[in-house]
């Protein structure tokens, strides 16, 4: 039984251990590098994972990387939702300018209106209108 459950044993810390290094970032490897841990474990199995725990492990973190980037979904990413404020804030500017400009064309317009007619009446056009008289004049000449 002894014969079974010590190479099982030897075999789970190793592999356990060779893992670990693997998957642990290399620059919170303490000691030597990472590969240089690596080449431990494989040298020294079971004296290269003790090791490893108790020397080269960084403390209070997970075997994998603290650093992995997953995808964030877009409702997720501060970023995202960040650039999505500015740029509703940006287009919400641009239609209030709209509007505004609008606006000063539209009284433009009507003081325009005001004084074409003043200048419409005062010159003998019997229409009312500029254009009519200018197109009789150009027949004629």
């Amino acid at each position: 039984m002894l014969r079974v459950v010590v190479p099982i044993v030897v075999l789970v810390v190793f592999v356990y251990g060779l893992v670990d290094v693997i998957r642990t970032d290399a620059r919170l490897t303490k000691g030597i590098s990472k590969p240089a841990w690596i080449v431990v474990q494989i040298v020294l199995p079971v004296v290269g994972a003790v090791l490893w725990f108790i020397i080269g492990r960084p403390r209070g973190t997970v075997a994998a990387p603290a650093s992995y980037s997953h995808p964030i979904a877009p409702d997720d990413d501060p970023e995202f939702l960040r650039n999505l404020e500015i740029r509703r804030r940006q287009q919400a500017e641009a239609e209030r300018l709209r509007k505004l400009k609008e606006d000063l064309d539209a009284k433009e317009r009507k003081l325009d209106g005001g004084r074409g007619e003043a200048h419409g009446t005062g010159s003998g056009d019997p229409h009312g209108s500029g254009d009519a008289g200018a197109q009789g004049t150009d027949e004629v000449k």
